[in-house]
């Protein structure tokens, strides 16, 4: 079997699959709007000729490469290419702006390759014992997951606590605009069809990240403040940095599959989730938003590590993880590949022909990387009066390409005004994005918990998953504001 495997993965169609996909994913990912999930569903149809191995090695390898994608341009011009990479501009654009931008790439790229041959391994030897775990998985648990998801505000709220819970609670209005789920009542609507459906999550996410900083960035338009990228021809990595950042990866991979298991949860969410972890547990908590190597580790090696993690019950049990594998899961029933326990019996070469897929894809997602760091940093150097049109007519692309809807285009406008408005008044936008993402998923969970116990909360607190999600969600929440009180009484002292 070991020796088939071998020479099936090493085989010239499926290295060039696998390269071809990578490539494409690092390209489609870094586009603002363009998710790895539109490049997926891209790529699809460009399988049905193809083995089947090697059709889905093209769209793994698109997977692996788009969720790192996302993180090129949320360093160097402080715009996520895609949702995961939200928390990577935290200290990867302030690394930038310091005229590391070769340094923040290439620590960006091994933590995102670590992350995913972590998750890699994960998915080889304990997959049916995770996707078990999955399955305990319930309304509570979720809610408390998105509850927990939603008290790490207070981490990345910057200088300002209140600012940045204004900021999220702003989100949390924003997720409730839409028809009621459960009791079918429109919210926020103001009589539009089209809000009905809620807003759609990217052109939100492209509005206030990509369209707010074309706008910032028009106001010293014609001044001249770009980065010295000129000596910047590979990843400025040392060893240090590397030693310093190598714990960071390791948790941060294993948290990011634990999470990525979870239905309906995905790299956004261990991405934040990671951030705050190694905020907390770090000796200089204070150097986090600033630009520091563990706060671009932190959620790279996460959001990759649910890369792995999200293909585990999607073989094992059918159920994807995400988006991505959703799109996968269509893949797979194209090519007579049913998910399940009897996949890695009746077509078990096909399986582990795709677990060793897995890591050459993080592998060739690690040298793409860091040879191409020289015409990344190149983006830096655009004269902006260029640069600026591009990204603009890129975010109106990437939110139209969502639903194909002009309505999604306007919601990026207005989206890109707003936090125009709010980073000019030192709002911080991350705990908006956040919101946005948890706030339906906490909501619809912890009314259907509430119907699953007939009305009693003491459901959240009997079982032990989600009891443990709301205990560390409250230490989460409180323990900033504890520590803020109890610095200004040492200060007064």
């Amino acid at each position: 079997m070991f020796v088939e495997v071998l020479l099936n993965v090493l085989s010239l169609d499926v290295l060039l699959a696998l390269v071809g996909g990578v490539a494409a994913g690092i390209a489609i990912g870094a586009m603002p709007g363009l998710t790895s999930t539109m490049g997926i569903a891209l790529l699809m149809p460009l399988t049905f000729k193809f083995e089947p191995h090697v059709g889905m090695m093209l769209l793994i390898g698109e997977f692996v490469g788009g969720i790192y994608g996302g993180s090129i341009t949320a360093i160097l011009i402080n715009t996520p290419g895609t949702s995961s990479a939200a928390a990577t501009v935290l200290d990867g654009y302030p690394m930038t702006q310091r005229g590391e931008a070769g340094r923040a790439l290439g620590i960006s790229t091994i933590a995102s390759a670590t992350g995913g041959m972590i998750s890699g391994l994960m998915l080889v030897f304990i997959a049916p014992t995770l996707a078990s775990m999955a399955l305990k998985f319930s309304a509570p648990e979720t809610f408390a997951l998105a509850f927990f998801g939603i008290s790490i505000i207070s981490s990345i709220s910057g200088k300002s606590l209140v600012k940045g819970l204004i900021s999220g609670l702003l989100g949390l209005i924003l997720a409730l605009v839409g028809m009621d789920n459960i009791s079918g009542f429109t919210r926020f609507t103001f009589g539009s069809i089209f809000l009905m459906n809620g807003l759609s999550f990217i052109p939100v996410l492209v509005g206030l990240f990509a369209m707010s900083q074309c706008l910032l960035s028009i106001e010293d338009l014609f001044t001249n403040n770009s980065v010295d990228t000129t000596n910047i021809k590979r990843a400025k990595i040392s060893m240090k940095d590397f030693l310093k950042i190598l714990p960071t990866m390791i948790r941060s991979g294993i948290t990011g599959t634990f999470i990525g298991i979870i239905p309906g949860a995905g790299g956004d969410i261990s991405a934040f989730v990671s951030y705050d972890l190694e905020k907390r547990f770090s000796k200089h908590p204070e150097k986090f938003g600033t630009g520091i190597p563990e706060g671009i580790a932190a959620p790279e090696a996460s959001n990759n590590g649910t890369t792995g993690g999200a293909l585990i019950p999607l073989l094992t049990l059918g159920i994807p993880g995400d988006s991505n594998t959703a799109v996968m899961l269509g893949a797979l029933m194209m090519h007579n590949l049913t998910p399940g326990p009897q996949l890695f019996i009746e077509h078990a070469l096909t399986v582990n022909t795709l677990f060793a897929g897995f890591f050459i894809a993080n592998l060739v997602m690690l040298i793409l990387g860091l040879s191409n760091v020289k015409n990344f940093v190149k983006i830096v150097n655009i004269p902006k009066n260029l640069l600026v049109p591009v990204v603009m007519v890129l975010c109106v692309i990437g939110s139209f390409a969502i639903n194909s809807n002009f309505n999604d285009v306007i919601v990026m406008f207005l989206a890109g005004i707003l936090g125009y408005i709010l980073a000019k008044g030192g709002f911080p936008l991350s705990p908006i994005v956040l919101a946005l993402i948890l706030g339906p998923m906490a909501e619809g969970n912890f009314r259907r918990s509430l119907v699953m116990s007939r009305g009693s909360y003491s459901i959240f607190f009997t079982r032990p998953i989600a009891a443990t999600f709301i205990i560390i969600a409250l230490v989460s929440l409180f323990f900033p504001i504890i520590k803020s009180m109890f610095a200004k009484r040492k200060e007064a002292a």
